[in-house]
């Protein structure tokens, strides 16, 4: 089994920042992408960043400058730096990994409230 722990969201003033993180642990193939998605209340879950194994990064327009991917391929963990919050950044934050024989796993999502 495998298992990814989020961790760092919390309640934060526009403005502010918060730091994501997530590590993976069991029996995990070698990690390939590893990304961040979020959903907020009535919407759909959607992409806000993703990092390949060759450190290759991607974000969703609405957080570009904003929000730093990172990972640390020791740690099976991914990072998500999020500077300059906004209210329309609240949602739940799950961390999501593909390993290199084709599976995908999720994290069980944290929660980001950002007050404006």
């Amino acid at each position: 089994q495998v298992q990814l722990v989020e961790s760092g969201g919390g309640l934060v003033q526009a403005g502010g920042s918060l730091r994501l993180s997530c590590a993976a642990s069991g029996r995990i193939f070698s990690i390939r992408d590893m990304g961040w998605y979020r959903q907020a209340p009535g919407n759909q879950r959607e992409l806000v960043a993703a990092i390949t194994g060759g450190f290759t990064t991607d974000y969703a327009d609405s957080v570009k400058g904003r929000f730093t991917i990172s990972r640390d391929n020791a740690k099976n963990t991914v990072y998500l730096q999020m500077n300059s919050l906004k209210a329309e950044d609240t949602g739940v934050y799950y961390c999501n990994l593909h390993t290199a024989d084709r599976q995908g796993y999720w994290g069980q999502g944290t929660q980001v409230t950002v007050a404006s």
